[in-house]
């Protein structure tokens, strides 16, 4: 299954279990635009640094954990630079217009073609087949 990947799903499934789990099946053909692999990263060293600050990891715990998913990511997802969905804004902003924001995943998602793997509703009905981690677990597991 082909799948573009919402930068908000990709951080909160990279801090679970069953979301790296997930991210590792070899049903999964995974893609993120190279901005949102960005925003993923930084969020990804936020999220750590205060789960550490919290005193629920060691900083040693919560570096490995940055490392995880960072390789994860690396490994696991293929990233597309802008050139390669540029083309694709125009018409990505006109399907979701409440989080403009949002265009460089709809516009992958029409370039390469793939799915959306998302739990933002702004992403449901845009044109774009769309995946929510309970549905793609079930899938998968069927």
């Amino acid at each position: 299954m082909r799948l573009v990947v919402d930068t908000n799903i990709l951080v909160a499934e990279m801090l679970r279990k069953r979301g790296r789990a997930l991210i590792r099946s070899q049903s999964l053909e995974l893609f993120l635009a190279e901005k949102m692999k960005n925003e993923a990263q930084y969020e990804l060293q936020k999220r750590i640094s205060i789960i550490v600050n919290k005193g629920n990891f060691t900083q040693e715990e919560g570096q490995l954990e940055l490392e995880v998913a960072l390789g994860l990511i690396n490994n696991r997802i293929t990233t597309f630079p802008l050139y390669d969905y540029q083309s694709f804004e125009a018409e990505a902003r006109k399907r979701i217009p409440r989080d403009p924001n949002d265009w460089e995943t709809v516009a992958l998602a029409l370039a390469l073609p793939a799915a959306i793997w998302t739990e933002d509703y702004d992403f449901f009905g845009c044109g774009c087949p769309t995946w929510t981690t309970q549905t793609l677990l079930l899938q998968i597991n069927q």
